[in-house]
């Protein structure tokens, strides 16, 4: 007996032990914060403001037509001479690189230079072609030392990957709206070298309708390269609609644009792609439908399973049926993923990254940083920010999120900015390209001073 009541000692012991450990090593990379929750967790632009935290689940969801829906797009207006992106304390925010056309999506090479694409320029002529820019080294007031034209000529090019994976790349992969090509590359080629080489010709990849942006992923042994394509139109029946066959899916290829497979359906416009480097899965920044109210439905950020299916168009957010296709297809009902975390209904949620830097706070580490371009369907504009998503020691994300960076709307709710792309310099920073202003800021972690 004497023994049995020891061993269970023992056991209070190391239980006590070990959730002390688990506590204090949660404690050093985390600090409390207040969630807002349930109705209150739907907002509007003016209630963003950096360090605030959100968390939205499936029972907050309003039925459909709760609200009529609305053409509400941003009015553009030139960013105010005081205007800035604003960030918690401790950060600094710095004006990278301006008077860009378009910036879109951000990668970093292996060697640190930033590759960006002007998407379809607005501002060289009327009918102007994609380019790819490289945006190389940074001044001692933390600005670009050259920008240079990679490669232009292109349809509207968006999603950048370096191939293959590693220090030492030969190709650079561009995710062009109707194929996926790519360049010879060396770290450190400023201009392309050679022509490029179409992979996926444009008989293969999907195009044309509402979802233009092509975004491309290598697995981490290079084996596989995942493409994003979004749906033609808003919401289309599967069933009767050619021209969405194979749209609203993450394409699968190998390398050389063989093997193609679906490996995700039912996911309306994964815009943002990115593998998270702890656990291997691919995750997905997405933009869901329109047109069924303010509140839904939310757009995403998730892992994406192979074979999972995410709902488009006949559900939404697990098993809510799209009223728009009432009774079809009910035995997918309960094979619906729900996502990871939920966004602000229309935020348009673009591209997204895994924070691996660590010139951060140490809690920042793996989180998901993801741009939100903002809304148009909503009667309260809501997005215009970065957001921060935490992610736990397993690499799980706890389905909140934070406001990181905002300040992109006037008070009056005029719109100068609108981030796309988010990239992490060498240091550590975070950059993020804004196609309302031309440009691409920096935010950097600079600590808080104490008085």
């Amino acid at each position: 007996m004497g023994g049995l009541l020891l061993s269970k000692r023992w056991r209070i012991v190391i239980l006590v032990v070990a959730g002390l450990s688990w506590f204090t090593a949660r404690s050093q990379d985390m600090k409390p914060h207040d969630v807002v929750t349930g109705a209150a967790a739907f907002h509007g632009f003016d209630a963003e403001h950096p360090g605030a935290f959100r968390k939205i689940t499936p029972a907050d969801l309003p039925g459909p037509y709760a609200t009529a829906t609305i053409s509400n797009g941003p009015k553009l207006v030139p960013r105010p001479p005081d205007a800035m992106p604003q960030a918690l304390p401790g950060f600094k925010v710095q004006l990278y690189a301006s008077g860009l056309d378009n910036p879109r999506e951000m990668r970093t090479a292996p060697n640190g230079d930033i590759f960006l694409t002007e998407s379809f320029p607005i501002k060289a002529t009327d009918n102007p072609p994609g380019r790819i820019l490289v945006l190389h080294g940074m001044t001692p007031e933390g600005k670009a030392e050259r920008v240079s034209v990679f490669a232009t000529g292109l349809s509207r090019p968006f999603g950048i990957a370096f191939f293959p994976p590693g220090p030492n790349p030969q190709y650079v992969y561009v995710g062009d709206t109707d194929s996926v090509m790519r360049f010879p590359y060396k770290n450190g080629d400023l201009v392309a070298t050679g022509p490029p080489e179409v992979v996926v010709p444009n008989t293969v990849i999907p195009h044309g309708g509402s979802h233009w942006t092509r975004d491309v992923v290598f697995s981490a042994d290079g084996k596989k390269m995942y493409v994003s394509v979004g749906s033609f139109a808003n919401v289309s029946d599967l069933d009767t609609e050619p021209r969405e066959a194979n749209r609203a899916d993450v394409l699968e290829f190998n390398p050389d644009g063989t093997a193609m497979r679906i490996y995700a359906s039912g996911i309306r416009n994964c815009v943002g792609e990115a593998f998270q480097p702890e656990t291997g899965e691919l995750w997905c920044s997405t933009n869901e439908r329109d047109e069924l109210g303010d509140n839904l439905v939310p757009d995403y950020i998730t892992h994406v399973a192979d074979g999972g299916f995410y709902g488009w168009p006949w559900y939404y957010i697990g098993g809510n049926p799209d009223p728009r296709f009432a009774g079809k297809h009910s035995e997918l009902r309960d094979k619906v993923i729900v996502p990871d975390v939920l966004l602000q209904p229309h935020n348009a949620s673009l591209e997204m990254l895994f924070y691996e830097a660590n010139q951060f706070p140490k809690e920042y580490h793996s989180d998901i940083f993801a741009a939100e371009h903002g809304s148009w369907n909503r009667h309260l504009r809501t997005g215009y920010e970065v957001i921060r998503v935490p992610v736990d020691k397993t690499g799980k994300a706890t389905g909140e999120y934070e406001d990181f960076l905002t300040g992109f709307v006037t008070p009056e709710g005029g719109v100068w900015g609108r981030p796309v792309g988010v990239a992490v310099t060498t240091d550590g920073s975070l950059l993020v390209s804004d196609d309302g202003s031309g440009s691409v800021w920096r935010v950097s972690y600079v600590g808080v001073t104490s008085h």
